[in-house]
């Protein structure tokens, strides 16, 4: 008989049922570690921590799943599933539940930062340390390149939805969202975007991103909520941020100081992705800040 070896180390990909969702994710570490869960913004997936996830798991249990609408999470179309940031954070919270997690420090990106802050506010018990790499939760944060859609949330036409789309929903767009602001390009690798895009063209994905960009006007609303989590919480908080974002701009790292004054507030020389640019020294502030206060 064969038998396959796997050390901790290595990363699993698997599935679990969860609110009648098939929820894909990547899992490293051992059992036992204090977990770390990792939350992918838009137009990416789980994916987006691939490069991370072996840096870290020596030291935590990595759990990257992908949201609703996202990555190779299936839902069936009975499922009805209404595409709304209240709903994937309810799948998330769901998703949690299924593996049995209790406790976890929170690593939060772009749509991540929405989604686990609204689970963290429904759970502050649980959170052991929260990271947010250029994931926002202040109106400050808040950059130029909102503008179109901040019309489209103004007015929600078919014209201004078909603007959003012409902007951001195609290869072009999503390269961009990577390489904006990134000094040598030739350091992201080009499956990353690739794949985002390819996985955007799936039948009915654009309506699915469509109107999640719509209903992230509703995380404003919520803002006044996650502050106060913030504000409350005793965890260690790491803001490491990409300068260069044009979605959230460098003010919203600052901002998080408000409410967490003893929070590490960093800002790298790069775009929205730092983690590929920065994925070494993102792992090592994760250690320094957060290894120790996780458990």
């Amino acid at each position: 008989m064969n038998t396959i070896c796997r050390s901790a180390h290595s990363v699993r990909h698997q599935f679990v049922e969860a609110d009648g969702v098939r929820v894909f994710y990547r899992e490293a570490g051992k059992p036992d570690a204090p977990v770390l869960l990792l939350l992918h913004g838009f137009p990416s997936s789980s994916h987006q921590f691939r490069n991370l996830i072996p840096l870290l798991a020596d030291r935590f249990r990595l759990i990257a799943p992908d949201l609703p609408g996202f990555g190779f999470t299936e839902v069936p179309s009975e499922r009805n599933y209404n595409y709304s940031f209240d709903a994937l954070a309810h799948t998330l919270g769901a998703f949690v539940d299924a593996l049995g997690l209790t406790r976890y420090a929170m690593y939060v990106f772009d749509y991540g930062a929405p989604t686990g802050l609204r689970l963290a506010v429904a759970h502050p018990e649980r959170v052991s340390g929260f990271i947010s790499q250029n994931g926002n939760a202040y109106l400050e944060g808040l950059g130029d390149a909102w503008a179109p859609v901040r019309a489209y949330w103004a007015d929600p036409s078919a014209a201004n939805r078909q603007v959003v789309h012409d902007a951001m929903l195609h290869l072009e767009g999503t390269r961009w969202q990577y390489l904006h602001g990134v000094a040598d390009p030739t350091q992201v690798a080009p499956e990353s975007y690739t794949l985002d895009a390819l996985l955007l063209e799936r039948p009915g994905n654009k309506d699915i991103q469509l109107d999640l960009i719509l209903d992230y006007a509703t995380n404003l609303e919520r803002y006044p909520e996650f502050q106060a989590f913030l504000r409350n919480s005793q965890v260690p908080a790491l803001i490491i941020w990409g300068r260069h974002d044009p979605f959230f701009i460098p003010p919203g790292a600052e901002a998080f100081r408000k409410d967490k004054p003893n929070a590490v507030v960093e800002l790298l020389d790069t775009g929205h992705f730092a983690l590929e640019t920065h994925v070494e020294h993102i792992a090592a502030r994760i250690r320094e800040v957060i290894g120790s206060a996780a458990a």
